[in-house]
């Protein structure tokens, strides 16, 4: 018993090298060289697999409509007509685009013959697939898509603002200092005596008086300022107090304002020829005394 057991060890421990060995050597090329050959699928197997599951029914129930290759108009009269490139993209759409355009134009008159509506009416709503809460979320997120947008383009603008600011300080400060630099170098030739000439105390009385009525000018333009303003309304604007109500020119021509009857006494309240006053007809102090001691 224990010499049989020790054969059938034996035999397994052979058989596993071999395996093991197979495995090491390349198990897969065996198996390709004994692998069956592809099996090409069957016209009449397919045509009879069609046959058991077509159901005969109508054809408005079915709506197939079966076509050839439909060539474009303008390419018919080629020689090759029936060549479409299965490897261009655009070539092998179009022919799709095409056969299924045919395949309508096919179809509509069998529908209208059918007595079947092809056009949707003019108060057909159809439901929306995405609900109104979907549809507020995408607004929302299309807004605050927008917004960014607007910030982003707000920040571009500002910093170039700022940038073209600091470009053009830089530029005015360069020039400053260009024109300090040449004025400082005029004045040491002159100290030297490499030089006679002044023009540089000319040109910076120059730019001062520039400078001068450039600011004087600005302040014409600026107007009164808010105080001076408010003054003018409360108390008016001023002007020539002393000697306004003299005689000028114009005034003493013009006799717009004369009233005969007020200049020669003829108004109301006045005498007749002699051109007297009327008399007072109101007693005077004294008499209005006694008056008041004879009511007591």
């Amino acid at each position: 018993m224990e010499s049989g057991a020790a054969d059938v060890a034996r035999r397994h421990s052979r058989a596993g090298c071999g395996v093991g060995a197979l495995r090491r050597e390349g198990t897969h090329d065996l198996l390709q060289q004994k692998r069956l050959p592809a099996v090409l699928p069957s016209q009449d197997g397919l045509k009879q697999c069609l046959t058991d599951f077509k159901q005969q029914l109508p054809w408005v129930e079915r709506l197939d409509v079966t076509l050839g290759q439909v060539m474009e108009p303008i390419s018919q009269s080629a020689p090759n007509k029936d060549a479409v490139d299965p490897e261009n993209d655009f070539q092998r759409e179009m022919s799709f685009y095409r056969q299924a355009q045919a395949a309508v134009l096919e179809a509509l008159p069998r529908l209208r013959k059918l007595q079947v509506p092809t056009r949707r009416p003019d108060d057909y709503f159809a439901e929306m697939a995405k609900s109104d809460q979907q549809m507020q979320k995408i607004r929302q997120k299309l807004k605050s898509k927008q917004e960014a947008m607007e910030r982003s383009e707000k920040a571009k603008q500002l910093r170039a603002m700022r940038k073209y600011g600091k470009k053009v300080q830089t530029e005015i400060l360069q020039r400053r200092q260009k024109e300090k630099k040449n004025m400082l170098n005029a004045v040491k030739k002159y100290q030297k005596g490499l030089s006679d000439k002044l023009d540089f105390l000319d040109e910076e009385q120059t730019s001062s008086q520039g400078h001068k009525k450039g600011g004087a000018s600005q302040q014409i333009k600026k107007g009164p300022n808010a105080k001076r303003r408010y003054k003018n309304q409360k108390f008016g604007f001023g002007g020539k107090k002393k000697g306004s109500k003299w005689n000028t020119k114009e005034s003493f021509n013009d006799v717009s304002s004369f009233r005969s009857k007020v200049a020669h006494n003829k108004g109301p309240g006045k005498a007749g020829r002699g051109g007297k006053k009327a008399l007072n007809k109101r007693p005077g102090k004294r008499a209005r005394q006694k008056m008041k001691s004879r009511a007591r």
